[in-house]
């Protein structure tokens, strides 16, 4: 990321230099979303489509307030380096340098989103060709409870970045300039309270269901089948009913406790779901022939909250938990009395847990100090980490190993960043003295594991794509960022 100076600060868009993004335009606030493509990129939705007049700017419609952007002013660039460069001062925004992206999309939406997860799809694995097309459910953080729904979005005409090397060869991916508007369209699911963590299961099918479950503040978890709202979206004509908009079953185990942590079993089809609450309890629900069951006795973690579960990716009763008492807990779920293994990992809250599905003796947790660390449960009862990293000095808000690639890592944190890591890479003595000779000011400080950092305002999650490889959505503050790095 560069950070650059504005003399005006009343620009309030993230900015590039005039060759490489005309001026945008700022949508009525009553939208559902909006893209801010680097390009200046219109967006359809199902409520509203602006279009670009003879002028190149977006024609009014009727009600519509346009905000006038001025000319942008000179200003300098420089490199930032999350929590080692100084804070961005008030005339000061952050602007990404899109040549290291193979692609880079933003979408604003109607309330902040601290949840949501990526919808398989059946539009084929390993796909390369642009323009792309993606699916997620999102679950919204609403000023009131009353307010608050569970949304599927579809983004699609995802086009490349329009700035590359002048060797970049688009005939090795069959892709071609591509320059049409990316199109945003949703449908959304009255909730009514705010969304603490969404999943999806992932057995998820186009041509069946499509299961999620979200973990509300008001201590209730909602299951829903999301399929008439996909349906509706990718076949015009296609209604919702009411009753289609309500959950199909509801957990009441928790009571009123609000809690975070939400997995579903990746080796059970019929749908197998763990919730855990504040109060240190953690719920089994499964789908049977009579419908969703869920067991009356809790497996009881510790006194402090449960902050994540992961299943195992290969055991089938075998899942892990880590909570604000610092451990982290595996458990037999045949065996509730106690955890088979528990392990002290850091004196502050294990914020988020991921189990690596290519290499399942790897499991990563973050931490609420911002450190991050890589446990081998074959060694685990020792009681340290295979990797550990001091990078990011503020709370790791999410955590997810690439789908297939063991070594590569995704880290988002409080500190406004989204950093990925290549933990195969070591320096040896040679390199790493050659680095403290290149290195300026504090990049000598920065780990040879370390591939790529994106910048979102107050980032809460991250999710690697599966049939996108490399591809990545975060969500933050400012709405979704859905992008690709040429680093992966």
């Amino acid at each position: 990321m560069k950070r650059a100076s504005e003399q005006d600060s009343s620009l309030k868009a993230v900015k590039t230099s005039e060759s490489e993004k005309p001026n945008q335009s700022t949508p009525n606030e009553e939208e559902m979303g909006e893209f801010e493509d680097p390009y200046g990129d219109d967006f359809e939705s199902e409520e509203e489509i602006f279009e670009a007049g003879e002028d190149g700017e977006p024609d009014k419609e009727d009600g519509d307030e346009m905000e006038e952007v001025s000319e942008e002013p000179q200003h300098t660039s420089r490199v930032f380096l999350p929590n080692r460069s100084a804070p961005l001062g008030d005339n000061e925004v952050m602007e990404p340098d899109y040549s290291t992206y193979h692609m880079l999309h933003s979408v604003n939406v109607k309330w902040p989103c601290l949840s949501f997860d990526i919808l398989p799809d059946n539009l084929g694995m390993s796909r390369k060709i642009y323009p792309q097309t993606m699916y997620i459910v999102a679950g919204s953080q609403a000023d009131k409870a009353k307010d608050n729904e569970v949304s599927v979005l579809k983004f699609s005409s995802l086009a490349k970045t329009l700035i590359r090397d002048e060797d970049d060869d688009e005939d090795e991916d069959g892709d071609e300039d591509y320059d049409a508007d990316p199109v945003l369209e949703s449908k959304s699911l009255p909730c009514y309270s705010t969304v603490n963590r969404l999943r999806v299961t992932p057995f998820a099918s186009p041509t069946k269901e499509y299961l999620c479950a979200s973990m509300m503040e008001n201590g209730e978890v909602q299951l829903w089948d999301v399929s008439p709202q996909l349906r509706s979206i990718d076949t015009p004509g296609s209604n919702v009913s009411k009753q289609q908009n309500k959950p199909i079953f509801t957990i009441k185990a928790h009571g009123k406790v609000e809690g975070y942590a939400v997995d579903w079993s990746p080796l059970v089809s019929s749908g197998q779901l763990l919730t855990g609450d504040i109060s240190g309890k953690i719920f089994l629900t499964s789908r049977t022939t009579g419908g969703w069951v869920t067991e009356a006795k809790p497996f009881s973690a510790s006194n402090g909250s449960v902050e994540d579960l992961q299943w195992s990716p290969t055991e089938k009763t075998v899942f892990a938990a880590g909570g604000s008492d610092g451990h982290v807990r595996i458990w037999d779920a045949r065996q509730s009395a106690k955890p088979a293994i528990s392990v002290k990992a850091t004196n502050t809250d294990i914020n988020v847990m991921s189990w690596n599905h290519q290499a399942s003796h790897l499991l990563a947790s973050g931490y609420d100090d911002g450190q991050f660390g890589v446990w081998d449960l074959r060694s685990f009862t020792s009681g340290k980490p295979v990797a550990d990293f001091h990078f990011h000095k503020q709370a790791v808000t999410s955590i997810e190993w690439h789908p297939s690639d063991d070594s590569v890592l995704a880290v988002a944190s409080e500190d406004n960043t989204v950093s990925l890591w290549d933990l195969s890479v070591e320096a040896d003595d040679e390199e790493i003295a050659e680095q403290a000779r290149q290195a300026k000011g504090d990049l000598d400080e920065i780990p040879s594991q370390l591939l790529f950092v994106h910048w979102q305002p107050n980032v809460k999650e991250v999710h690697w794509h599966k049939q996108i490889p490399g591809a990545l959505i975060s969500t933050g503050s400012d709405g979704f960022s859905l992008w690709k790095t040429i680093s992966i």
